[in-house]
């Protein structure tokens, strides 16, 4: 059975932020929820990294620990969803969650409060696969539609990878092992060719022969 895992590459995310649009159209989010979102370190410095965050559906979510009425389970393909309908609106896994995932949606300018919101995965929840309960409290399922979710399908760069967790693996570390520093990890002197003495070529100044 395919575990269903997130893996964001770095060394391509160029914090565009496609991802995080992509999800809002898809499922209608609701306004002041933010189920992906990229954070970028070193901001304007050298060695700058982003990163698109979102539940990583974790194998030990410490979201399903917390929950004091049991309202987080665990699908057969190992996404973790809950039930807005149990949820009482605690907080506390939005606490408990390492990477911010569970959500208040915002109520009014100063208020949140309200149900927990998070990534699904594009699973849907518990209700009946494409049904219009469904889309309106979780959004639309895409699994069931035998789709990835839209946030990896609309990377531009295929920075942010999801899907089987050993065949993400396997793309990611194939990544790292093939791609060299600087401007391959890119990949371009693939796409357009290498000099053939190895180094950089340099214009010649006009009127002058070798």
């Amino acid at each position: 059975m395919a575990r269903m895992k997130f893996i964001c590459d770095a060394e391509r995310c160029i914090e565009c932020n496609g991802c995080v649009t992509a999800c809002k159209a898809e499922h209608d989010v609701p306004w002041g929820v933010n189920r992906r979102r990229v954070v970028t370190l070193n901001d304007g410095l050298p060695g700058e990294k982003s990163v698109s965050v979102a539940c990583m559906h974790c194998s030990d979510a410490p979201c399903m620990a917390v929950c004091p009425v049991d309202c987080f389970y665990r699908t057969d393909d190992g996404v973790v969803l809950h039930d807005k309908d149990v949820c009482i609106g605690c907080g506390y896994c939005s606490y408990a969650c390492p990477f911010g995932a569970p959500q208040f949606p915002s109520n009014g300018t100063f208020g949140l409060r309200g149900k927990m919101d998070k990534c699904t995965f594009c699973a849907g929840g518990p209700e009946a696969n494409g049904s219009p309960a469904e889309f309106e409290k979780y959004g639309r399922n895409r699994l069931s539609e035998g789709k990835l979710p839209a946030c990896a399908e609309m990377c531009s760069t295929k920075a942010l990878l999801g899907g089987d967790g050993d065949v993400v693996a396997d793309i990611f570390r194939n990544r790292v092992l093939v791609r060299g520093k600087g401007s391959e990890v890119w990949g371009w002197g693939t796409a357009y060719g290498k000099p053939a003495t190895g180094g950089p070529q340099q214009a010649k100044p006009e009127g002058k022969k070798s």
